[in-house]
């Protein structure tokens, strides 16, 4: 697998997984690189691109606007990220807030890319399981769920593309 991190070029490939889910601000455990692991061991997986959206230089200084170059570039870079993935793994830890990730389930609900775990305990883990039941987006109990089902889809969607 080739991780991408912003602000790195998105690049064209023929299968890809966006990591949205819990960071806050970067003091949330790194479980990006735990499903990154996870999937770096499925030899026919080599060739996908993961876009994992945790930025090793982000500030917590920069101010959260249109008009800071550093953080438009991140939120762009998220979202035409978004767009390109084949598929979405979403992640909402139990004991997060996360609402950049409520915001990317409502943006991609329809999509057709999302695949969900969102851990008990979350704040608005009702307001999820409503939307994922609602748009009949696969949901998953714990990460190591989520991470066997989106390393399966990948499997099958290289398949596809390799044929």
């Amino acid at each position: 697998m080739k991780t991408i991190l912003p602000p790195q070029v998105i690049t064209p490939s023929d299968v890809s997984v966006f990591l949205a889910g819990t960071i806050d601000m970067g003091n949330s455990a790194d479980w990006q690189q735990k499903f990154i692991n996870q999937a770096n061991v499925e030899e026919n997986l080599k060739d996908v691109i993961v876009f994992n959206p945790r930025r090793a230089s982000w500030d917590h200084s920069w101010t959260q606007s249109i008009e800071n170059i550093q953080f438009s570039e991140q939120v762009n870079w998220e979202l035409d990220a978004m767009e390109n993935a084949d598929v979405i793994l979403l992640f909402l830890e139990g004991n997060s807030k996360s609402p950049i990730s409520m915001m990317e389930l409502g943006l991609f609900a329809d999509s057709g890319k999302l695949i969900v775990c969102c851990e008990d305990g979350f704040w608005r883990k009702g307001n999820v399981d409503i939307v994922c039941k609602r748009k009949g987006i696969d949901q998953y109990q714990t990460l190591d769920q989520l991470s066997t089902a989106v390393i399966s889809k990948l499997k099958k969607l290289v398949g596809v593309k390799a044929k």
